[in-house]
């Protein structure tokens, strides 16, 4: 005998838009708990978006809600949209609520907490980003990376490679058009995040705009990505750089960040600083509010 699948709320949403549609797209599977992980990733993989994620009933007494993040390849620990967009949902579908104005999110990378400030269309969430290392550091600390920044000029800080979660090569680049101009070499990207087991390269640039302080560029060519229109997990290893290597600056405390723009995004990031706690986040819209019904495997 068939058996028909159960039906489930699934929300599309667009993660960090400083207007509509120009944040990082998300899907949500809402109590997710009767999946298998071959079925998660094979609906990652139908709707080919950046990442998909499913709601679940939390194993940790402690936590709000707990999450699984596929990308259409594979199941990752942690993601910063992934993990605000996720937390947006578990509140509008009323599987999770603050306390004292904070969730606690169970992923892979283990209890992260979330902070709620405000609420309805004004609300913003941040996630408390993985402790960060500095792995190595300066333009000769791999050869690979010099040849992916041959003929940039580079900002004050030096390059670096930093581990918190998953594993960036941070750049700071002396100007902001440049940055924002830059046509990378992305095979010479992906030689990079293949030489040393990462996402790839997130750059900034520091600016004079209104409306923001940096400007941030992410390329994770580790997982077939060219660039991300707008990543906090890349904004996180770059605020805990800032905040190791320029405690005494004028972003030690946290900034407003612009991405996305040159793909045709325009995403809007929050970065607090708080000693050595960084949290990323921002603003979520629901775009898509539905049932789904999946009977892949």
């Amino acid at each position: 005998m068939n058996t028909v699948p159960r039906d489930h709320r699934f929300l599309q949403l667009d993660v960090f838009p400083a207007s509509r549609g120009g944040g990082n797209p998300l899907g949500v599977v809402v109590d997710a708990d009767d999946w298998s992980t071959e079925r998660m990733q094979a609906f990652a993989y139908w709707t080919g978006l950046v990442e998909t994620t499913f709601l679940l009933q939390p194993r940790e007494a402690a936590a709000s809600y707990r999450v699984r993040i596929f990308t259409p390849q594979r199941e990752i620990p942690f993601a910063g949209h992934p993990s605000i967009g996720s937390a947006h949902a578990a509140l509008d579908c009323g599987r999770a609520r603050p306390v004292d104005g904070v969730l606690l999110q169970e992923c892979e990378a283990g209890l992260l907490p979330i902070r709620v400030e405000g609420d309805g269309a004004a609300r913003d969430l941040l996630v408390r980003a993985p402790a960060a290392r500095i792995l190595r550091e300066g333009l000769d600390a791999d050869p690979q990376l010099a040849a992916v920044l041959d003929g940039q000029s580079l900002g004050p800080l030096p390059p670096a490679f930093v581990e918190g979660g998953r594993r960036w090569w941070v750049a700071e680049f002396a100007h902001e058009h440049a940055l924002r101009g830059w046509r990378p070499d992305h095979a010479a990207i992906g030689e990079l995040a293949r030489r040393s087991d990462s996402l790839g390269l997130c750059a900034f640039a520091r600016s004079a705009a209104a409306g923001h302080d940096l400007v941030v560029r992410a390329f994770p060519a580790g997982v077939g990505i060219l660039e991300d229109p707008a990543s906090g997990a890349a904004n996180g290893l770059i605020a805990a750089y800032i905040a190791a290597r320029d405690p005494d600056g004028a972003f030690a405390r946290g900034y407003c960040v612009s991405q996305g723009r040159e793909i045709g995004h325009d995403a809007r990031i929050l970065v607090r600083i708080d000693g050595e706690d960084v949290w990323v986040g921002g603003h979520t819209q629901t775009i898509v509010d539905g049932r789904l019904a999946w009977d892949g495997p």
